[in-house]
């Protein structure tokens, strides 16, 4: 799979993942007022905001047709 998610993305996905991940522990401790659910939808959307920032490609940005990382001059990414 080739990387369609450019720096900027990648710096949203590292801290929207960091603000659910801290959200789902915030949770779960009872330090957060929402419902116990809340804490492993928070934990997962996390895991994949995190790992899609990590490696650089979105399955879903693929299905799309989307792609918000710039080629270089190269050609190659």
């Amino acid at each position: 799979m080739n990387q369609n998610v450019g720096s900027t993305d990648r710096r949203v996905r590292t801290a929207l993942g960091a603000v659910l991940g801290g959200l789902s522990f915030a949770t779960l401790g009872g330090a957060a007022p929402l419902p116990a659910l809340a804490a492993p939808v928070f934990g997962v959307a996390s895991l994949l905001m995190l790992g899609t920032a990590a490696t650089g490609t979105c399955a879903l940005y693929s299905l799309f047709g989307v792609d918000t990382c710039p080629a270089s001059a190269g050609g190659s990414r």
